[in-house]
């Protein structure tokens, strides 16, 4: 293995300059070469590096040699050279596949790895695996057809979250680590523990996994007797091959390596966050560590950028609720609130509303917590109790910064509500969340907060109440027949459901034998008119309120289950779990 062309050219001496500049500084062509080619480039619009090799003056390798000294990175010949048997285990296979990179060299006393990658381009990969293996990482560029042909011989065996607890559970150097509570184990030999080759595979086994698989977060929950880890996909929690118990200090630590928390403190709850880039998609983990009676508890929540849905069109909206949503979210003034329980999709829908209002005429302000998507054209505050930084203090600051729309997380109190008004009433649009069972009986919270009846009659535009239910696993999706029971449970008469058709879904390896894969929300949308806003002054309760919208033509969160239950998107039992207090 060696370098092409002239290994003793510093990269460093080489970054940033043009080609044929690298090329003539390497040896490998002379000025005049590159002249004459730049003379046929003026014709012939194709990159100078072509055009050297088609004129027999540098080979394709020397180009790749010269491309990757432009980035300021060396260049390796890996032909006749085998992968040493040492190297194999230092890159976990999946991450060897996901970034398409091998080992080349390492120092196990430094934990200093080198790589050899396809292209200068993939800097992320660097970056993710310096943090997902705890060590230095440098690179250089090779010829991506060796690269794949080392990958292809050395790391096609597929490894498993299985395969690897399996080794971990004889490993004799976590022997001492059992019987021992957190508090008793030396830091020292925690630390170890954490850097350990196996720890590091078996963590980053379980975030490919549960990132491959959608999930939206991970857990790693010490009990007496077992450390559990288990994902959330579509809403429902699935139990992964849980590690010997005595690992979990160590993955837990190794967590905590990851997101740069303090790893010596064991009794206080620490909060982080780790930015990886898996299969050429950005994604954030939040992390969340929270002390128990049998050790810390973790719960990562990813954050898929490339998954989530920033489009009105495609959260689920019927085509009549998209229209009245629309018409919600440009009006010049008032107060929109998205209303439902934790993880029913509000954040995303409200994201989704901004996305539509984001172009160059509109300053958008947000307060959040946490910020869980980075979007280019919105200003996002990250709102920090510990610090005074409150909703309703970010909200006051938002006045005084001429927005046209602003964005607060959530209403949790009196003083972030009056503020919400005031913004209204001097002309902003106000979008909020809200925790309520349907969109009626936010009006009712609102005025239990302290809002005045009238300033929310004055404000409030529209209360959009949603629930999350699982879409039907499009690859193994069937038709049947329901049961009376089924029938009975949704209050629905045979008569009622004649020539409509049901579906669930059998179970496949697509779905992980679930049945669903993926979510979709179901909506209920309560405008105010004259007559709404007089039943509020007369401070109406929240049946009276919902029995005249629903006179008004409000479709109910059980009513839009069984519209996405006849067009076969999903099951009963999803519409009957999550609009169970629908019923009037």
């Amino acid at each position: 293995m060696s370098t092409a062309a002239n290994p003793k050219v510093d990269p460093a001496e080489l970054k940033g300059r043009k080609l044929g500049r690298v090329l003539t500084k390497r040896g490998t062509v002379t000025r005049e070469q590159v002249h004459e080619a730049l003379a046929i480039q003026q014709t012939r619009k194709v990159p100078i590096g072509q055009l050297l090799v088609e004129l027999g003056y540098c080979s394709a390798e020397d180009v790749a040699a010269g491309l990757a000294g432009q980035a300021g990175m060396g260049y390796l010949d890996l032909k006749g050279w085998e992968l040493p048997d040492r190297l194999k285990e230092v890159i976990p296979t999946e991450n060897v596949r996901a970034y398409e990179v091998i080992p080349v060299e390492y120092n196990p006393t430094s934990k200093r790895l080198k790589i050899a990658m396809k292209t200068p381009n993939n800097f992320r990969a660097v970056d993710d695996l310096r943090l997902l293996l705890g060590g230095n990482v440098d690179a250089v560029v090779a010829d991506p057809a060796m690269i794949d042909a080392i990958i292809a011989k050395h790391f096609s065996k597929k490894e498993s979250v299985k395969d690897v607890v399996s080794n971990l559970a004889v490993d004799p150097k976590f022997a001492a680590l059992a019987g021992k509570s957190d508090a008793s184990i030396d830091l020292d030999a925690l630390t170890d523990a954490a850097n350990d080759n196996q720890v590091v595979k078996l963590l980053n086994l379980v975030l490919l996994q549960a990132i491959k698989d959608r999930a939206s977060d991970i857990h790693f929950e010490p009990f007496e007797n077992e450390f559990k880890m288990r994902y959330r996909i579509d809403g429902v929690l699935y139990e992964m091959v849980p590690p010997p118990k005595q690992l979990g200090p160590a993955i837990i630590s190794r967590i905590k390596v990851m997101s740069d928390l303090d790893i010596a403190e064991r009794r206080l709850p620490q909060d982080g966050r780790v930015e990886l880039t898996v299969g050429g998609k950005p994604v954030d983990l939040r992390v969340a560590i929270l002390p128990t009676i049998y050790g810390e508890s973790c719960v990562m929540r990813v954050l898929d950028r490339g998954n989530v849905e920033l489009s009105l069109d495609r959260v689920g909206l019927r085509p009549d609720d998209l229209e009245t949503v629309q018409r919600l979210i440009t009006k010049p003034n008032g107060i929109v609130a998205v209303t439902g329980p934790t993880g029913s999709g509000k954040t995303t829908t409200l994201y989704a509303a901004l996305s539509k209002l984001n172009d160059i005429e509109t300053k958008i302000l947000t307060a959040e917590d946490p910020v869980e998507y980075d979007i280019d054209g919105l200003c996002q505050v990250q709102v920090n109790e510990e610090v005074g930084l409150t909703f309703a203090k970010a909200l006051r600051s938002f006045l005084r910064q001429d927005p046209d729309v602003i964005l607060v997380g959530e209403i949790r109190d009196l003083e972030t509500a009056q503020i919400s008004v005031q913004a209204s009433l001097t002309g902003h649009l106000v979008l909020s969340t809200l925790h309520t069972n349907d969109a009626p009986s936010s009006v009712i919270r609102l005025i239990d907060l302290g809002v005045e009846a009238f300033l929310l009659t004055a404000t409030l535009e529209g209360v959009i109440a949603q629930r999350l239910v699982r879409r039907i696993c499009g690859s193994c999706k069937e038709s049947y027949d329901p049961s009376d029971e089924e029938l009975m449970e949704l209050n629905l008469k045979h008569e009622k459901v004649r020539g409509k058709k049901f579906y669930r879904g059998r179970g496949c390896e697509s779905c992980n034998n679930s049945g669903y894969k993926g979510r979709l929300a179901i909506y209920e949308i309560m405008t105010l008119d004259d007559t709404l806003r007089e039943m509020i002054m007369k401070n109406a309760n929240t049946a009276a309120l919902r029995r005249y919208c629903r006179q008004r033509g409000m479709r109910s969160l059980r009513e839009s289950g069984l519209m996405a239950l006849y067009d076969g998107i999903t099951t009963v039992d999803e519409v009957l779990k999550e609009t169970l207090s629908d019923e009037d």
